[in-house]
């Protein structure tokens, strides 16, 4: 059943749409193009029902109204019937929507809102850095900002206890060093007293552009913190939460075990490859995360130097070469295989970046065998 219906036009009467495709005859398939998270509802709707419903990447119609179309004319109504031709055409073709298991669906979710969080993480703290350079220029190098894995911010903490330079340079050295080895003992963090009397050496030759006597300085100051943790306690929250339903899934221990692969990434990576039983192999999942690079042949010519797609998704890339990042940056076995291919493509001329991405896709390949192994 190929008839054009648009989305808008289901949702308002879901229960009688259902009620129409019952007095049909013959092989019924639903199908629609994905459109962000505004076309789930019906999706959930008809698949809780059983009925055949394939979702086309928005790519792909794109694609196939471009090669069907002269004009580009573009409403709801021609949309709907674009889509009707598409599944008429593709009949034998389209595949059924299965849907993902609940953890997956979940995890996956987290993922997305992390993503996001994590953007607005990079603003807050871009915010605090644009008020520190006006009361503690260069500040922002002397200390880490937010950890992902213990949930510590050292920058932040510190601020809030001395936020301008001239609190620091009223107080003199001894001082100033007594009161931040006790600050970063009640913080718990590493007390040096060198550290102490570089920042103190900072202070003495920073100008500060906006003076401590300001009303709002103190105020500016701590609204910057305050948005800076609010932002970061949701991403530990989340973060928390993903770690929680990774771990009850059976290739969670599979994955950590992993080289460069920590108890964040673990949970990042699972959470944007969810469930490798619907790729039908190791090559589908590569092509999920845009790395692979297509094949150019015309005639007698074969291209040899081929860019990735970049046709998949965006999250999984980052955090896939993030790992790499991490398992080239720290020691790894001797024999980790992804570990050695990233050093034998830099021994060919690739570059640090290339030679990463190279070991991506040997890493991807090796992620699917060994979490199909662990459902066989």
């Amino acid at each position: 059943m190929c008839s054009p219906f648009g989305i808008q036009h289901v949702e308002k009467d879901l229960e009688g749409f259902h009620n129409l495709l019952e007095k049909l005859d013959g092989e019924i398939r639903i199908v629609m193009e994905a459109a962000g998270i505004y076309h789930l509802p019906v999706l959930t709707f008809l698949h809780d029902k059983g009925y055949f419903v394939s979702v086309i990447n928005p790519f792909a119609m794109k694609k196939y109204a471009k090669d069907n179309s002269l004009r580009g004319v573009k409403t709801d109504k021609l949309d709907s019937k674009m889509i009707a031709n598409y599944g008429i055409e593709k009949w034998f073709k389209l595949q059924r929507y299965e849907g993902d298991e609940e953890t997956y669906a979940e995890l996956k979710l987290l993922g997305r809102r992390h993503r996001y969080y994590m953007e607005l993480h990079v603003k807050a703290l871009q915010e605090l850095t644009y008020i520190l350079d006006y009361v503690m220029p260069g500040i922002k190098k002397m200390f880490n900002s937010w950890n992902e894995a213990n949930g510590k911010d050292k920058l932040s903490d510190f601020v809030e206890r001395f936020r301008h330079f001239d609190l620091i340079m009223s107080m003199g050295l001894e001082e100033f060093t007594d009161e931040y080895l006790v600050w970063a003992k009640e913080k718990k963090y590493h007390r040096s007293r060198s550290k102490a009397e570089t920042v103190y050496e900072l202070a003495s030759s920073g100008i500060p552009t906006l003076s401590s006597s300001t009303p709002s300085t103190k105020m500016l100051v701590q609204e910057a913190i305050s948005v800076l943790r609010a932002v970061d306690g949701s991403l530990s929250l989340i973060l928390t939460q993903m770690q929680v339903l990774a771990k009850s899934l059976p290739e969670y221990s599979t994955v950590r075990e992993m080289g460069g692969v920590g108890d964040v990434l673990a949970v990042k990576l699972i959470a944007e490859i969810g469930d490798v039983r619907r790729l039908h192999s190791a090559k589908a999942l590569i092509a999920w995360a845009g790395i692979d690079p297509p094949p150019y042949e015309s005639g007698q010519f074969i291209g040899s130097k081929r860019k990735i797609t970049k046709r998949g998704s965006s999250t999984l890339r980052k955090v896939g070469y993030e790992v790499m990042r991490v398992l080239k940056s720290h020691p790894a076995p001797k024999d980790d295989a992804v570990y050695n291919y990233i050093l034998k493509k830099e021994r060919e001329g690739k570059s640090k970046k290339h030679a990463k991405i190279a070991g991506l896709n040997k890493f991807l390949r090796i992620y699917y065998a060994r979490v199909m192994a662990v459902y066989q």
